[in-house]
């Protein structure tokens, strides 16, 4: 029996084999009782390992799959990570970069679907049809799929990228189309009704985001500091996203929003109610700030349109309902742009294009 380093000898209640595999000398642990045996049938794997590379057929990954070697020397290395070890890895990798909202929103597209339907694959079996597959059991939007579906494109273009995979299959399936939403801004007198039913703290906070198109998400995140009275201003800095704080959705958002009088009437009317405070709009029922949107949506906005007989749409329309009035009373594209945090008028073009006023 060789007891040299690169031989077959006992170690403790296993087995280490070594050999020099492409200039580099391997050792690796045979997880067996050193029975005269085991150690014969150590020393005949060790032959067979010599006679494969010596032939040019060695496979390390098919001798020692779970050794730290297989991926380094194995020429197939997508063969040899899942997909889920894949996720987990790049979910590692990202949560130090993103924000709060984004990590929940990639844990729920990883764990809730990526993983239990592709996880076991490896990334070299990994092949569109799955996608496919997948498409014709799931029963959510193109958007939620598309969105489903970014980690997955990550692992794989990392993978290409780093030389794991000869071609990216996610490549060969674009994302699904997503139908734009025609914006229904209120007309004014809608916008009256529905103020007509609220009151208080309530009454401000809608009237606010009527009159100034803030995302609802900076609506709760705005605080005291970023209301500057003597120029009739707020400064956009945070946003406030499943009780968490963040910066603004874009770069863009960081911005200064020009109060509009009626805007400036609610923010001011807001005053005696939280200005002791850090943030400007807190939920009544409870004194606290709000700390998600799905609250307001539930006990202020959808009673309000209830009780005044409106239609229901989103609270996001109030956003809509801003743009579409300052450009219809001829306020500069680009301006509007400004102030609803786009970083250029195109998104305006686009969207609000109809409302523009021209000549």
């Amino acid at each position: 029996m060789d007891r040299g380093q690169t031989g077959v000898r006992p170690r403790g209640n296993s087995i280490v084999i070594g050999f020099m595999y492409k200039g580099q000398r391997c050792r690796e642990t045979l997880r067996v009782k050193p029975t005269r045996t085991a150690l014969k049938e150590a020393t005949r794997k060790r032959e067979a390992i010599l006679y494969e590379i010596a032939m040019g057929k060695f496979d390390y990954a098919s001798h020692f799959p779970n050794s730290k070697h297989a991926l380094t020397f194995s020429s197939n290395k997508g063969a040899l990570i899942t997909i889920e070890q894949a996720l987990k890895d790049w979910l590692k990798r990202v949560e130090k970069r993103c924000q709060y909202s984004t990590i929940r929103d990639y844990n729920s597209a990883v764990y809730h679907h990526l993983i239990p339907t592709f996880g076991s694959l490896t990334l070299d079996d990994f092949s569109v049809d799955h996608i496919h597959q997948w498409l014709d059991e799931v029963a959510i939007s193109h958007k939620r799929i598309n969105n489903v579906l970014s980690p997955l494109r990550q692992i794989f273009k990392d993978a290409f990228y780093e030389g794991l995979i000869d071609r990216n299959p996610m490549d060969r399936f674009r994302n699904l189309p997503i139908s734009t939403r025609e914006p229904k801004p209120f007309a004014l007198e809608e916008i009256d009704a529905i103020l007509s039913r609220l009151d208080g703290q309530e009454r401000n906070l809608i009237q606010f985001a009527f009159w100034t198109g803030l995302r609802t998400s900076e609506l709760i995140g705005l605080r005291w500091e970023d209301f500057d009275p003597s120029n009739k201003r707020v400064y956009v800095r945070t946003a406030v996203v499943r009780n968490k704080e963040k910066g603004t959705k874009t770069s863009s958002g960081h911005r200064t929003v020009e109060l509009q009088p009626n805007a400036l009437t609610a923010i001011e009317a807001q005053q005696p109610y939280t200005s002791d405070d850090l943030r400007v709009f807190h939920d009544p029922k409870n004194g606290v700030p709000w700390h998600d949107d799905q609250a307001i949506r539930k006990r202020v906005w959808k009673p309000a349109l209830l009780a005044a007989g409106i239609e229901y749409r989103s609270p996001y329309q109030t956003r809509h309902t801003f743009a579409s009035m300052m450009l219809s009373a001829g306020k500069n594209p680009l301006w509007v742009a400004q102030q609803m945090g786009h970083k250029d008028w195109g998104m305006i073009r686009k969207v609000y294009g109809r409302w523009i006023a021209t000549g």
